[in-house]
């Protein structure tokens, strides 16, 4: 199956949560270091309460990073390709969730 691109580096395979799509537009556009984002399936969780969006890095893959985006009631897998470390890469999350 062939993946999407917007932007050509978030890759899309599955929808994206509304406040996480824009977050994760801001990230890109902030920060050269990352290749690609690639967000997974949505589910349904009940300590996602609230729109405003928050992102945890959760563990290292081959060629990054996977986070849990929290929104609206739901979470979102996400695999994001970069050589930054995990604590760059959280405040980078910061400071795109803020906006």
């Amino acid at each position: 199956m062939k993946l999407r691109k917007l932007d050509g580096r978030l890759k899309v395979e599955h929808s994206i949560l509304d406040g996480v799509r824009a977050m994760l537009h801001r990230l890109i556009a902030q920060n050269d270091e990352i290749r690609s984002v690639v967000p997974g399936v949505i589910r349904r969780v009940r300590d996602a309460k609230g729109s405003e969006v928050q992102v945890r890095v959760t563990v290292p893959t081959a060629n990054g990073w996977k986070a849990i985006a929290l929104s609206d009631g739901a979470r979102q897998e996400l695999f994001i390709s970069t050589a930054m470390g995990k604590d760059e890469l959280e405040r980078a999350l910061v400071r795109a969730a803020e906006g």
